[in-house]
Parts: structure tokens; C-alpha cells; sequence
């Protein structure tokens, strides 16, 4: 099941997309309350597609895939290495990246994105499934010269517009063994697989729920392969995770 969430006319709104692309709306707030789907509100095609969550936090995972810590000349994480993105880093699919007048380098990172659907606190890793409601794409955008002259990476991860996830959540997926890949303007720049993570999903929500309690709608990203590069005003950039869909996004000058 691919749940979406779009502009409706009185705002956001979340629906439940069919094989042929059909959405049909889904009431109240919590898309993964069961709530049958209603009324046809369009395709696919025709709504405004908002970003998939709006969580309370964001948790990213650091080089959780070996070669992509090797290129950097980075030692192997004995434990997850987490940080955060702020919510207001969000953006859905087809918005505009801000290429901040801070920065002189910005990368793109194709990741794989758990969404949780139930609160989560002290959750083993063979309960793991149970908290989580489904994936989706994500980018985690990094001002990389920013990032490198910090001690921690809040700010070269935090900025506005840096986080960009969807186009929906997938609720049936194996996500062991999947491709995730990034273009730019049309280049491959980045392609690995989910099965080549260091610390895998299970492992990740019972690492993470040690500390903090997760909440619906709450992400996780799971951490970018190898190939990492930057990108320049005016491209575009794609990210695709096998089995979910494609995350498209254009790179434009910040706003004065």
C-alpha cells in the first residue's frame, strides 16, 4: 500500500494510492490508524504531492555503509553514528533545494527512510517490524565544507529545505536487499544496496529506542552508499529506492 499525503483544500491531507494510481482520501491525521479509504480525491498525477511525514524528529545515521566511509577516509563505526535534522529541514517531492549562501559545496545522499507508525520506546530488534509502518525516499542534503569545519554536523545537515523525503510511504516492503541509487541531471552518482549496511534496520530501532522514544510519523534514515559528490545551481537531483519510487528535487540559489 503507497500512502501519500497532499494538498487538499483545506491542507494537507492524506490518502491511499491504488494500482492505477487512483488516491482515495484516508480521514484524520494518522495514515496508518487503518482507517478505511474514502471518497477519490484524483491520481497521482494530478495532486500536489507533500512530503510523506511530519515528524518530531529526524534521526540519520552516519557511514553505515563501508565504502561510503572508506571515500572519505573515515575508520568503520564500532556503533551507530547518529545525528539529527531539524523538521523544519523538510521538504517533499518536485520542492526546491536552497543552496545556502554559507556553504561553497553541497552534496546530495540517496538513503532509505524507515517511517514509524506507533510510538516506540526500549524496542528489541525482533520487535522491530512492529513499529515500523513503511519507507519511503530520502535525501540528506549536507553543506559538506560546512559539516567538515564543525565538531558535530547540526548545522551542515540542518539547513532549510536539506531533508527532502517521499514520494509516499510503502507499506509492504522487504527492505533487506534493496538498490538505492542517485543521479544528478541525469548521471549516476551514487548505487548500493540495503543489504550491504553496516548496522541493519532491526539493530537500528532497538540501538535508537535505548534513548529516546520514537513516535508516529517519527523517521529514520538509514545512512547513503558510496559516491558521494557535489552538485551545482539549476541541477537536479534523483534518488530512487527499489520497490518505493523516485524523490525528485532541483537545486536553486537560497532566497535573499
Amino acid at each position: 500500500m503507497r500512502i501519500v499525503r497532499y494538498r487538499g483544500p483545506g491542507g494537507p491531507a492524506w490518502g491511499v494510492a491504488d494500482a492505477s494510481d487512483r488516491v482515495r482520501a484516508v480521514a484524520g491525521d494518522d495514515p496508518f490508524a487503518g482507517r478505511a479509504a474514502g471518497t477519490e480525491v484524483g491520481s497521482l498525477s494530478e495532486l500536489e504531492l507533500l512530503a510523506p511525514a511530519a515528524p518530531s524528529k529526524v534521526i540519520c545515521v552516519g557511514r553505515n555503509y563501508r565504502e561510503h566511509a572508506a571515500e572519505f577516509g573515515n575508520a568503520l563505526p564500532d556503533q551507530p553514528l547518529l545525528f539529527w535534522k531539524p523538521p523544519s529541514s523538510i521538504i517533499g517531492p518536485g520542492a526546491e533545494i536552497h543552496y545556502p549562501s554559507l556553504s561553497k559545496r553541497v552534496d546530495p545522499e540517496a538513503e532509505l527512510v524507515i517511517v514509524i507508525s506507533r510510538e516506540a520506546h526500549r524496542i528489541s530488534a525482533k520487535r522491530a517490524s512492529e513499529v515500523i509502518g513503511g519507507y519511503t525516499c530520502g535525501n540528506d542534503v549536507t553543506a559538506r565544507d560546512i559539516q567538515k569545519s564543525d565538531d558535530q554536523w547540526t548545522r551542515g545537515k540542518g539547513f532549510d529545505t536539506f531533508c527532502p523525503i517521499g514520494p509516499w510511504i510503502e507499506t509492504e516492503l522487504d527492505s533487506n536487499d534493496l538498490r538505492v541509487r542517485c543521479t544528478v541531471d541525469g548521471e549516476l552518482r551514487q548505487e548500493g544496496r540495503t543489504r550491504d549496511l553496516i548496522f541493519p534496520i532491526p539493530y537500528l530501532i532497538e540501538y535508537i529506542t535505548r534513548f529516546t522514544r520514537l513516535l508516529p510519523g517519527d523517521l529514520v534514515m538509514t545512512g547513503t552508499p558510496e559516491g558521494v559528490a557535489p552538485m551545482s545551481i539549476g541541477q537536479t537531483v534523483v534518488v530512487e529506492v527499489e520497490g518505493i519510487g523516485r524523490l525528485e528535487n532541483r537545486l536553486v540559489a537560497e532566497p535573499s
